[in-house]
């Protein structure tokens, strides 16, 4: 479906600015030196702004500066980069996503080769990145482990393994005895490895990668959007130290996107929490496996996300809760925290002592019929959104994708984001938010021993 503008908003619109975090992530906190705060202050005038600093908005700022190398490019984003909501994932860089539990991802065909055709342009964007501006991540091509501890979670594979054999896609299966040895725990039964996958630190890749960025971008964290009035010649945007006038606005601000003016009331906010070790001892790594890093994704999508990483700690990934108004609360990660530690109980009872060094939770935007935004909303104002789930490389093809169209390009992946299904509305936001809470309690319960 294609977007259709919409004239510009004639009012000034104030912005709600976004929920402090309650605790930072532990990616962050492990991602090394920080980058130098800088505010916006004062009246700046640019030829492109970029609000938002995630997977997204980073990569938009990048690809617009390249294709327009004389112009100024500003990109702010209201907390610290690497600590926001795209550095609170848990760093997979993923080519093709598995939902089995989707009534039509089997025969998909065409959806799936889709995704896949635009997961590979942003990992191969992000691959650049690495490569050839040096930007580190410990980035690691070795693929990921679809992980299955109940026979329910083995017929979820084996419904993906179909999809994989359509798809033409080399997979193997790995059985309960491997599964042991790479993981130093009896929890699994039954494993399917398919690679393509990159595992990567994702607080500091996009730390790192903002420092690479090309020499006309400026960069200003710490910088909320506070209220905008869209106009001719140029679009203007108040911060809590200034103005921003900007002939193009690219939005990439997830589902704080709907405060703009468009799309409102289609984002269905989640988080998602996580909790991490502190570094395991040279015994300790000793129980958790003989791979010194790997990627576990459960069978249902309602289990552990699990990461062993580069610098010997063990992360934990489960839990979903609705997020009223876009934030989350620190009982909630507290909650959390107490279920990671029963996942990390049932797969290393003997460490369980160890505890976590550093609990946290991320926003997720999902739409109620799967839909997404990309292209033009208004004249001058480009927006990309809602990458309900598997934003790393879908989140940076979306953001190259709508730089290119923003300076008049054309691509194979703008002509498929384009037929995309716009988000629809959602049901009243009590509604919504029951719904929600009592799906993800089910399907907690559902998953069983896969959480």
């Amino acid at each position: 479906m294609v977007l259709a503008k919409q004239s510009l908003p004639t009012d000034r619109i104030a912005i709600e600015p976004p929920a402090t975090e309650p605790t930072a992530s532990g990616w962050y906190l492990t991602a090394g030196p920080e980058l130098s705060v800088l505010p916006q202050n004062g009246d700046t005038s640019c030829e492109c702004l970029v609000i938002g600093g995630g997977w997204m908005g980073l990569h938009a700022a990048r690809r617009f500066a390249e294709l327009n190398p004389g112009a100024s490019v500003v990109l702010v984003d209201a907390e610290r980069i690497g600590n926001n909501s795209s550095g609170r994932c848990m760093g997979f860089v993923i080519d093709l996503a598995h939902n089995p539990r989707k009534r039509d991802f089997v025969e998909d065909i065409k959806g799936n080769k889709e995704e896949l055709f635009v997961n590979l342009d942003g990992i191969a964007y992000i691959k650049s990145a690495v490569e050839e501006n040096r930007v580190e991540c410990d980035w690691d091509p070795q693929g990921k482990y679809h992980s299955a501890a109940t026979k329910h979670g083995v017929e979820d594979l084996r419904r993906f393994s179909t999809a994989l054999d359509k798809l033409g896609q080399d997979y193997r299966w790995v059985e309960a005895p491997e599964m042991q040895a790479i993981t130093g725990s009896r929890h699994y039964i039954k494993a399917l490895y398919h690679p393509g996958t990159i595992l990567v630190q994702p607080a500091k890749y996009l730390k790192n990668a903002v420092r690479r960025l090309p020499s006309n971008v400026a960069v200003h964290e710490n910088t909320p959007i506070l209220a905008v009035k869209f106009g001719s010649p140029k679009h203007v945007f108040e911060t809590p130290g200034g103005t921003i006038r900007a002939s193009k606005v690219i939005i990439c601000a997830s589902g704080h996107l709907t405060k703009f003016g468009f799309f409102e009331n289609r984002a269905i906010p989640l988080y998602t929490f996580a909790s991490m070790t502190r570094v395991l001892t040279e015994s300790e790594l000793a129980q958790v496996g003989n791979k010194s890093e790997y990627g576990l994704i459960p069978a249902d999508s309602f289990g552990t996300t699990i990461r062993r990483t580069t610098d010997n700690r063990i992360f934990l990934r489960n839990v979903y809760s609705y997020a009223t108004d876009f934030k989350t609360t620190i009982s909630e990660v507290k909650r959390a925290r107490e279920q990671q530690q029963v996942a990390f109980d049932r797969r290393w009872p003997q460490l369980s002592s160890i505890g976590f060094e550093a609990s946290w939770g991320g926003l997720l935007t999902l739409a109620q019929n799967g839909g997404m935004v990309f292209g033009e909303l208004a004249d001058r104002v480009y927006g990309a959104a809602f990458c309900n789930g598997t934003g790393v490389a879908r989140g940076a093809a979306f953001g190259k994708a709508v730089a290119e169209l923003a300076v008049g390009r054309s691509s194979p992946v703008i002509d498929i984001l384009k037929t995309r299904a716009n988000p629809s509305r959602t049901y009243p936001k009590f509604v919504t938010s029951m719904g929600v809470r009592f799906t993800t309690a089910l399907r907690f319960k559902q998953a069983g021993a896969e959480v």
